[in-house]
């Protein structure tokens, strides 16, 4: 694993007085693309929301680029260069693709950067800048999700949390955005992969977490993680 960008050690977040997450350790090399899966209700988004800082009530050692996290509010952690894409796009409907992917570069000041960056969002997916007068809310799955992650490129992201890309997407689909991913990775982004679909988010992982009621039950590359019995068994259906 190369140096460390984000570093999670027995983190401890839930909602209130009920918790989710116990003692989870899991760490994203500066590069890497690392995936995390598990069933639903296995406590993923949790450990993205609390990574991110939308759930402050958290406990243990949460580190972003040499930086302690929990302090942080959402947008100081969005602001260094932690984004992340939310599970069910939540595009606005009513703006166009365009205006959807301004909103992802809304606190930079760099002009000439984010005209770099649409330039780089619309050569990552030509049908947004097809579609970029269109109305996201008329958009398909597919497309909508990928005005969700042009939009979080935008804001020019060190590390990018993706939250469940693959979900209600036809798998044709899946196999384009897969795609992208190792193109975003080329580009100097690191990613943590969220995923129920064992199979799309190892076919691009380097490295694996899986979670199971909100710990951490395995982990390893991903090749290790494929011959693991008890995974073959759970996930991948052996």
């Amino acid at each position: 694993m190369s140096e460390a960008l984000l570093t999670i050690a027995n983190l401890r977040a839930g909602y209130g007085a009920v918790p989710v997450l116990f003692d989870v350790d899991l760490t994203v090399g500066r590069g890497e693309i690392v995936a995390l899966v598990g069933s639903n209700g296995a406590g993923k988004t949790t450990l993205l929301r609390a990574v991110s800082r939308v759930i402050k009530s958290a406990e243990g050692t949460l580190r972003f680029d040499g930086d302690d996290l929990l302090p942080l509010a959402p947008e100081a952690a969005f602001t260094r260069g932690l984004v992340q894409v939310p599970e069910g796009r939540q595009l606005f409907g009513k703006m166009t693709v365009e205006e959807n992917l301004s909103m992802g570069a809304f606190r930079r000041t760099d002009k000439a950067g984010v005209a770099e960056s649409f330039e780089r969002v619309y050569a990552l997916f030509p049908r947004l800048k097809e579609r970029r007068r269109q109305l996201a809310g008329n958009m398909s799955g597919g497309e909508q999700q990928m005005c969700a992650m042009g939009r979080a490129l935008m804001a020019a992201p060190k590390l990018l949390l993706i939250d469940e890309m693959s979900l209600g997407l036809a798998p044709v689909v899946v196999d384009q955005l897969l795609e992208v991913l190792t193109d975003i990775r080329s580009q100097g982004v690191t990613v943590l992969l969220v995923e129920q679909d064992v199979f799309a988010a190892f076919s691009v992982a380097d490295r694996g977490y899986v979670m199971e009621t909100g710990k951490i039950v395995g982990q390893g590359p991903i090749a290790e993680l494929q011959n693991d019995p008890a995974v073959r068994e759970a996930y991948l259906g052996a």
